[in-house]
């Protein structure tokens, strides 16, 4: 016997659990599979290598969902300005949350402190269904929906399948999707530091040859680093001894913060840009980075998911209200056509960037030093940026805007 869903999420991280948070309360019955066992507790004095910059949009998002001050209670770390220079002149801007009349520009989070939040919002509900661990291995068409299989033999039927389940969807794959794109080249190297100097709730972030360096403040006084830089100067960075690695690090970020005093373990991965030209085939569509992944230097990737998820919540919401299906080709372009230029917008800014700040190239060094000092002395088009980078944008889903939000 197959087990019925009107709405299976595969992928259960962030944007997935998002999405299961934001169709509560429409009276359907939804499944999320997800492969990894999801991690609800862990030692207090410890931070998770996985960290996010959560902008004003998302922070919107999780408060209309009801589960910002679960994240509030594990920490969050509220940053209010913003440093960015290059290493190869004299160009550098600075954001101030004040010039905006705001209290911050975002939140630096752990990811498993976002989850774990969602997970308790899902816990007093019944609608939502979490099948951990297992995973998805195939489906087909059949009658009005789907039928899916589980590698545990498992069989469900639904009305729609989510992919929510990362770069390497094995929805996107499944449904016959392609990926485009290409490989940086890089590796971002991730780690927990402590530092001479306080970071001043500061994010920090200075552009070398091989790719940016960022230091994100955590709120034990702490930062997060992600270092991008060659697949080869990455793996000698991870086999340094810790004070090597804290004396390499010093170096290249500058002494902008003093010394680095100590590091916990580091790991790295990968970059890419992947996008999929299109994000929805019958009774199947992509949110997150199945649908598009971009470099990590401005921090958007999180927020774009998370605007994905609120973006389709919303479609599905007003569809199953009208009592119209939901799992329409027509529904689910209207969310594709919503999401899918402003994911493409910020994936070619991010591209343009990191090209232009990795470039040798004389007069483009100088032109990008030029830049940077002419965008901090134009009030209004250094406002342009804050605001776009907070999510403080037109055209946003509900969740995004507020915190009313009915089905």
């Amino acid at each position: 016997m197959a087990l019925r869903y009107d709405l299976v999420i595969a992928g259960g991280g962030m944007v997935g659990a998002t999405l299961a948070c934001a169709l509560r309360g429409c009276g359907l019955r939804i499944a999320v599979i997800e492969p990894h066992r999801l991690q609800r507790q862990w030692p207090a004095d410890s931070v998770d290598l996985r960290v996010s910059a959560i902008n004003v949009a998302s922070e919107r998002i999780f408060r209309a969902l009801g589960v910002w001050a679960a994240m509030e209670a594990r920490g969050v770390s509220p940053f209010e300005q913003m440093h960015v220079w290059d290493a190869g002149g004299r160009g550098e801007i600075h954001f101030d949350c004040a010039e905006l009349g705001q209290p911050r520009l975002g939140h630096i989070i752990e990811n498993r402190v976002v989850l774990a939040a969602l997970l308790e919002g899902l816990d007093d509900g019944t609608e939502v269904e979490f099948w951990c661990p297992a995973t998805l291995e195939a489906f087909r068409p059949e009658g009005e929906g789907l039928r899916l299989e589980l590698a545990d033999g498992t069989v469900m039927e639904t009305r729609l399948l989510v992919g929510a389940d990362g770069a390497d969807s094995q929805v996107r794959r499944l449904a016959g999707i392609p990926a485009r794109g290409w490989s940086y080249a890089q590796r971002a190297l991730v780690a927990v530091v402590e530092t001479q100097l306080e970071h001043q709730a500061t994010a920090w972030q200075r552009f070398l040859p091989q790719g940016p360096l960022a230091f994100l403040p955590l709120r034990d006084g702490r930062s997060s680093i992600v270092w991008s830089t060659t697949p080869e100067r990455a793996e000698e960075l991870l086999q340094m001894e810790a004070q090597e690695f804290c004396a390499a690090l010093s170096e290249a970020f500058g002494h902008r913060l003093g010394q680095v005093r100590a590091t916990g373990p580091r790991a790295a991965f990968p970059l890419r840009l992947q996008y999929a030209p299109r994000y929805v085939e019958e009774r199947v569509v992509l949110v997150g980075d199945a649908a598009h992944t971009i470099h990590p230097l401005a921090g958007q990737g999180a927020n774009l998911g998370l605007l994905d998820a609120a973006a389709l919540a919303e479609m599905i919401r007003d569809a199953a209200a009208r009592g119209r299906d939901f799992a329409a080709r027509n529904v689910l372009r209207r969310y594709e056509r919503w999401r899918k230029g402003d994911n493409l917008l910020t994936m070619a800014a991010m591209d343009g960037f990191n090209r232009l700040f990795g470039t040798p190239l004389w007069p483009l060094r100088l032109a990008r030093n030029a830049g940077l000092s002419a965008v901090d002395a134009c009030p209004p088009l250094k406002h342009r940026f804050m605001v776009h980078a907070m999510g403080l944008r037109e055209d946003l889903p509900a969740l995004a805007r507020g915190p009313a939000f009915g089905c």
